[in-house]
């Protein structure tokens, strides 16, 4: 079968590798029908050292099951499934807490680095099945596939980064980053009842749709232009919110510079540093608080489903372009040129 392999920075390839086939009982084996590009996949695609044994990528996929282990209940052959970018077993304590990302089960982790297989693929052995997988409503086919796939990762991440940091209603919030992420954080915001949703971006196309999922006013200023541009538009003191999804130290300064006194800073954007100012002088002066993390996507499928099924929202306009296994490289190329927001990979 084919798959998506990353050898090193800028060298990914699609290649044919041993058929992925049942081995323990609690195992499903997905027949993959769509799948994406993810912006945290640029971060190695920029960095990552050459290597003679490439990582399997992908962690963002929908599937139709092919077979199931013994031990498997909840889905069956047949079965239109959506995979979450964290296995779990849906049971552990953490998991009881909607903490999925965090599930203590030795067969837990995430796809990309920790499992043996990724979502770029034909087909994929999905670990810990029951706990991990959510059977859809839907045909192969549907209109809705794309929206629907977002459940898997972006669209819970924004939504996760929203109630992390609290929102409700009359929150104003800044959101840093015009990704996928960032821009389903704006939707997930106005969901929550924001009452001002100020989007840091700097392009245009990627804005205008910000303004359709929500938000209020756009800011194309970056470091203190942009902070002083934040602060006028929310009387001088800044938002009760802010969501940082990008992960880059100057993303962070930046919300330390429009964050309000008393207020949150929701991380989900992979963080691409280890340090970052949380003394006397940032965080802790104005009792700001930190929060947010890898989000356990698996614990909002079943809040978010309803509205993609009614045709309430559409997330899946975050997916500008699709391709299909032949030109999964040059998708790759595209979005960290950003001449792409996200790419859709149907096989």
């Amino acid at each position: 079968m084919r798959a998506t392999l990353m050898y090193g920075a800028g060298d990914v390839r699609v290649e044919n590798v041993p058929d992925s086939v049942i081995k323990l009982p609690t195992d499903a084996l997905v027949r993959v029908t769509a799948s994406c590009v993810c912006g945290t996949d640029l971060h190695p695609y920029g960095s990552m050292k050459p290597s003679s044994r490439p990582e399997r990528m992908g962690h963002e996929f929908i599937g139709v099951v092919e077979d199931v282990g013994s031990e498997v209940g909840t889905v069956r052959r047949g079965d239109l499934v959506v995979v979450p970018f964290a296995i779990s077993d849906n049971t552990c304590e953490f998991c009881r807490e909607s903490l999925h990302s965090s599930c203590s089960h030795p067969q837990a982790g995430f796809w990309d680095g920790e499992a043996e297989e990724g979502g770029q693929s034909e087909a994929v052995r999905v670990p810990l099945a029951d706990g991990t997988l959510v059977k859809l409503p839907v045909a192969p086919d549907s209109a809705l596939i794309p929206s629907l796939l977002t459940l898997s990762d972006v669209f819970g991440t924004g939504y996760h980064a929203a109630v992390a940091g609290g929102v409700r209603e009359r929150t104003r919030v800044t959101v840093i980053g015009d990704g996928a992420v960032g821009l389903l954080a704006v939707l997930s915001a106005r969901r929550l009842g924001a009452e001002q949703i100020i989007l840091m971006g700097r392009h245009q196309a990627r804005t205008d749709l910000g303004r359709e999922f929500g938000a209020t006013d756009v800011v194309s200023a970056r470091g203190a232009e942009g902070v002083e541009t934040v602060r006028e538009l929310t009387g001088g003191h800044g938002t009760h919110v802010v969501i940082d999804a990008v992960g880059a130290r100057l993303a962070y300064e930046q919300a330390l510079g429009v964050v309000r006194r008393g207020g949150v800073i929701s991380r989900v954007g992979v963080p691409q540093y280890e340090e970052a100012p949380v003394g006397f002088g940032s965080l802790f002066r104005h009792n700001i608080r930190l929060a947010g993390g890898p989000a356990p996507t698996r614990a909002h499928i079943e809040t978010l489903m309803p509205s993609i099924l009614d045709g309430t929202i559409e997330p899946g306009r975050v997916f500008d372009a699709t391709t299909d296994f032949a030109g999964v490289p040059a998708a790759y190329q595209d979005m960290a040129d950003r001449r792409s927001l996200k790419v859709l990979i149907k096989p």
